[in-house]
């Protein structure tokens, strides 16, 4: 009873999705409750983090009247390494002190972690409704990983443990992408062009995906414009340019690959999930592709991998959910 009397007097919770591209504020108003009050701010139109969520608050202020209490308790999900009181974003223009922003937007507690710490916390609690699965629906039981191509590449996990759900947070995109094939090897020795190091991030993400267009591109020895990533996966997706189809195979084919990687180094057995923003446009074509039979493909293991089920996070506000469980865990 103590417990959910401290919960309740926190109340409400600041909560956000801080990505390379936009940031995602919401307010929790009760305690295991949803987050309501969503907006998405460009990153774009902000110099600095703390003016978007004061216009944020000041906006909610505004439409709430006399109801509006200011949140007391925060946490912010962000898109790059945390553990540091300066927070510098590897995709963007933002960077802050920890400190600095509690004091800003005047919250007893700011919980800062990262943004996939924040989705992998919320895979225990996500319904099937939130899920589009890829054969059987992963099980929320032992480890479960999330992998998800957005501006960049984010990699994150959870363990069940005795005393609950415990996440785990590292920086798993910026590790070195492997070739399957001798076209995904050709793929690589291109892109090692332009580029020392060919992390999974260099490729398998929205930065990434016009580095992978190029390198596909040149190794099909055709010519190919400068294309954005949006306009890679609408060309590719229409079927109007080989070679955006072939790059968008060649992503399906290459993040299976490293999302099989990723199961077998944290051993989640519970399921794979795939979040960022990149994947739910491909639609059916995801689907269809060979990212399932490349994820399976390890040799000796392959009875271990086609026994984990993966899926699509289709609820793009999932990581708002997760960042809420941190401060439920934090009280």
């Amino acid at each position: 009873m103590t417990g959910m009397v401290e919960h309740r007097a926190s109340l409400p919770w600041l909560v956000a999705d801080i990505g390379g591209t936009n940031a995602r504020l919401g307010l929790v108003t009760e305690p295991g409750g949803p987050v309501q009050h969503v907006r998405k701010l460009p990153v774009a139109d902000h110099a600095r983090p703390e003016l978007a969520v004061q216009a944020y608050l000041a906006e909610e202020a505004g439409l709430q009247g006399a109801a509006y209490r200011a949140p007391r308790r925060a946490a912010l999900a962000v898109a790059t390494a945390v553990g540091q009181d300066e927070i510098a974003f590897t995709n963007s223009h933002w960077r802050f002190s920890c400190a600095g922003l509690q004091a800003a937007l005047g919250l007893d507690r700011l919980l800062v972690l990262n943004d996939f710490e924040a989705l992998a916390l919320s895979l225990p609690r996500l319904s099937p409704a939130q899920l589009q699965p890829h054969g059987a629906l992963p099980q929320a039981e032992g480890t479960l990983a999330v992998i998800g191509p957005g501006t960049g590449l984010g990699v994150g996990g959870v363990v069940q443990t005795r005393h609950g759900w415990q996440a785990l947070s590292g920086e798993g995109g910026h590790a070195t992408l492997a070739p399957t094939d001798e076209f995904e090897s050709q793929v690589l020795v291109q892109a090692r062009q332009a580029h020392a190091h060919v992390s999974a991030e260099r490729l398998l993400s929205g930065i990434g995906l016009p580095v992978l267009h190029r390198a596909v591109a040149r190794t099909m020895a055709m010519p190919a414009d400068e294309l954005t990533a949006e306009q890679i996966v609408e060309r590719g997706l229409s079927q109007s340019d080989a070679v955006c189809s072939r790059t968008l195979d060649t992503f399906c084919a290459l993040l299976g690959s490293f999302a099989g990687n990723v199961a077998l180094t944290l051993g989640a057995r519970g399921g794979v999930y795939i979040g960022g923003g990149i994947v739910p446009r491909l639609g059916e074509r995801f689907f269809a592709s060979r990212f399932r039979e490349c994820f399976e493909a390890k040799g000796r293991f392959q009875g271990y991998l086609q026994a984990i089920p993966t899926a699509l996070i289709t609820d793009t506000l999932a990581a708002l959910t997760g960042a809420a469980f941190a401060i439920e865990q934090d009280l």
